[in-house]
């Protein structure tokens, strides 16, 4: 389906960075939750501002909130390449048994940076006795995300043991795995999980959904087993894993036929049910692998609105946005998001973008 062109800087520029949410919400302050973040809305390029736990005003009975139920795993661990330490970030499981992982250098902060160099053949050892062998990059021109072997243990033992979650360099500190996973979250038979947190669900609570729910808001599970982002390079998304299970195919389309809006809980869920969605626009049960980008000449088929994070200007999820809401709907809402000081990243502010018409009745 295509590699979109990288896009320029956005109009609104660079986010400063102390923009950047260091910590989850609940720690910023005695008594707080996960639902203590703000909420900005855009109805086209109208915008308000809102605090989370305002969410169920802004829906009406009808609605379906598409949400992704894949589980965060602890998809760092730390290995050596002779004396050398590295940093192995497991993103996907691939059909083969193969794992595509990224190799990053110990930055000395508890974090990490970009490896110098391509890891082909690289003899990589990890805990337990676990031996990894990189063998071919992803995707023909990136060398960051690598197919490799492994043997002597399984991974998921392997990230249960001695995984901790992938953390960034914009962080504070480390953070248990239970900050990274949603109330969503459910584990898969397999193993198989999201190498970084499906974050735009992050601030539900088991009381908003209670109060969603009451009010006639409902939900269609999906699952999209994210893959390792990049810090320093914004590429688009690689192939992921995905499933939408025939009860959320076919609850999305009988809300459609009642004129309900869809709502999409992250980037993640709008490519899992964008993927589920044939030329004739009707979602159907469908799992396996997807490769679609969203952008602005492809559109969405299904999805009427967004929940999200902030996303930076060279990010690729941007394209994704722009078709939901389009491109001036996106410039002014994350110039008032710069204006107003929200905060960026997984542990940020978030964003809902509803149709523009809406507003207007």
């Amino acid at each position: 389906m295509g590699v979109p062109p990288r896009e320029p800087v956005r109009a609104w520029g660079s986010v400063p960075e102390e923009l950047s949410a260091r910590v989850p919400a609940e720690q910023r302050g005695p008594g707080r939750g996960r639902d203590d973040v703000r909420l900005l809305v855009s109805w086209g390029t109208e915008v308000a501002h809102r605090g989370f736990r305002e969410l169920p005003e802004l829906l009406r009975a009808g609605d379906v909130l598409v949400v992704n139920t894949s589980m965060t795993l602890a998809a760092a661990v730390d290995g050596w390449i002779g004396h050398a330490r590295v940093v192995v970030h497991f993103s996907t499981r691939g059909d083969d048994g193969r794992w595509a992982v990224e190799l990053r250098d110990p930055d000395g902060k508890g974090t990490t940076r970009a490896r110098a160099g391509g890891p082909a053949g690289a003899r990589v050892r990890l805990p337990g006795g676990v031996r990894l062998v990189p063998a071919e990059a992803l995707s023909p021109g990136s060398g960051r995300l690598w197919w490799a072997r492994v043997s002597g243990g399984e991974v998921p033992e392997l990230l249960r043991e001695h995984g901790r979650p992938i953390r960034y360099a914009y962080t504070e500190r480390d953070q248990p795995l239970s900050a990274y996973r949603t109330v969503f979250a459910l584990p898969s038979a397999d193993g198989a999980g999201s190498a970084e947190m499906p974050s735009a669900a992050r601030p539900f609570t088991a009381g908003l959904v209670a109060e969603l729910v009451s009010r006639g808001v409902r939900f269609a599970p999906v699952v999209l087993h994210t893959g390792v982002a990049s810090a320093e390079a914004h590429e688009p998304p690689y192939p992921e894993r995905f499933a939408v299970p025939e009860a959320s195919a076919r609850l999305i389309e009988a809300t459609r036929a009642g004129r309900g809006r869809v709502i999409a809980v992250g980037t993640t869920a709008v490519r899992a049910v964008e993927s589920a969605a044939g030329a004739d626009g009707v979602v159907r049960a469908r799992a396996g692998w997807t490769d679609l980008v969203v952008t602005p000449e492809r559109g969405v088929r299904v999805v009427d609105g967004l929940l999200t994070g902030l996303h930076e200007p060279q990010a690729s999820h941007l394209l994704m946005l722009e078709a939901v809401a389009g491109r001036a709907a996106i410039d002014r809402g994350y110039e008032e998001a710069l204006r107003g000081r929200y905060l960026w990243h997984e542990f940020g502010d978030a964003h809902l973008l509803l149709p523009a018409e809406e507003r207007s009745r």
